[in-house]
């Protein structure tokens, strides 16, 4: 699986809980991606294995609105989610604490 950012910020988003089930809406707000984005990397991690996805048995009529498609992470999403992740922050540098002093104010 290559990571990318938004797959790294739907994996991160999803290893939050990683049993709780999350739907599309939701996982947009959580990762702040459109959803022309967001579903092909959903699509992305079924296809690999590391995601499994369900529809919600509701009646749309009853709840008001559409079922949901639920999506969660699979064992394998999960054994190999979190040191993917966790390489991908080892290659990105840390950001120095406090502004940087050269564009900081000079006043």
């Amino acid at each position: 699986m290559r990571l990318t950012i938004p797959v790294a910020k739907v994996l991160s988003a999803l290893l939050a809980e990683p049993g709780a089930p999350r739907y599309g809406l939701d996982l947009m707000r959580l990762t702040g991606l459109p959803s022309g984005t967001l579903y092909p990397v959903l699509h992305r991690l079924q296809a690999a294995g590391w995601l499994a996805a369900d529809w919600e048995d509701v009646d749309p009529v009853a709840a008001g609105r559409p079922a949901r498609r639920y999506y969660r992470l699979t064992g394998e999403g999960i054994r190999s989610a979190r040191p993917a992740l966790a390489e991908l922050r080892a290659l990105v540098p840390a950001e120095p604490a406090g502004p940087d002093p050269v564009w900081a104010p000079a006043w």
